[in-house]
């Protein structure tokens, strides 16, 4: 089973549709699946994913609606209790800001950045997607959240990018620094592991670098040694989370034939013809 399904069972399970086919979520029942006992506490959750809603200038009620609802409390009786109903973006920011030790909570950000990315792609279904076209769009993604990674390093204070990069891919690969997996993939010395990568792997470094980015920013860590030492800690976590759900660690995952550059010649070989 992929990561992808395994998310799809938890939280498809409690997602509703209005009758305009718009999808939504409870609070309350989001609360349940990430490991929250306390409805306090996932409310503390909850204010900070406002709190980056209201910065961005925009309009918390869009993504936060207040409701009440009966429930039953035994013996037939009922209350009213309050609740929330929240968007996919609203879910997605909660899960942002929840406990990173809940692994409910790394598989949220997980189905929640696939659902929000499979929204933006308008001209073709994500599940129709070629193994080439997939690559493709997540080489994009990873080529421009290294970006975001490497000015969050820089405000943390490191000064060795290089050792901070091998850090992450150390953690992930169970040692391996860039250079070893460029060795065991037989790659050049000019040529990029990522451009080597099916869209599994690229999936999985696309996560160590978005949730080491996210982690970073909060501020916190500050210093070259910290900031690899998180890097190292997030592969690790990510590795442990593949082999939990799929059982096939990223170093066992085949190099494809044709590196993303390849991809990106023909295709423009294409658009030319």
């Amino acid at each position: 089973m992929d990561i992808e399904k395994y998310n799809q069972k938890t939280f498809e399970d409690i997602k509703h549709i209005d009758n305009n086919g718009v999808e939504y979520w409870f609070a309350r029942e989001l609360q349940e699946v990430l490991g929250y006992t306390k409805w306090g506490n996932f409310l503390n959750v909850i204010n900070k994913a406002k709190t980056s809603v209201e910065i961005s200038d925009i309009n918390i009620l869009d993504h936060f609606a207040d409701v009440s609802k009966m429930v039953e409390i035994g013996s037939e009786a009922i209350r009213e209790i309050d609740d929330i109903m929240l968007t996919r973006y609203a879910c997605y920011l909660i899960v942002q800001n929840g406990d990173p030790r809940k692994k409910m909570i790394a598989l949220g950000q997980q189905y929640f950045a696939i659902q929000t990315r499979k929204q933006e792609i308008e001209e073709k279904d994500f599940d129709e997607l070629s193994e080439d076209e997939r690559r493709l769009l997540l080489r994009s993604d990873v080529r421009g959240f290294n970006k975001k990674l490497a000015k969050a390093a820089q405000n943390c204070g490191v000064e060795n990018f290089g050792r901070f990069q091998n850090a992450g891919y150390k953690g992930l690969y169970d040692g391996e620094t860039a250079a070893d997996i460029k060795q065991r993939k037989n790659l050049k010395k000019n040529e990029d592991i990522l451009d080597h990568m099916g869209s599994t792997e690229l999936a999985a470094n696309f996560f160590r670098i978005t949730q080491t980015e996210e982690r970073l920013k909060k501020g916190d860590i500050k210093g070259q040694e910290k900031a690899d030492t998180t890097h190292y800690n997030i592969g690790k976590k990510v590795r442990e989370t593949m082999k939990e759900i799929s059982g096939v660690l990223p170093e066992e995952l085949p190099t494809p034939e044709k590196s993303i550059k390849q991809i990106e010649k023909e295709k423009n070989k294409l658009k030319k013809k």
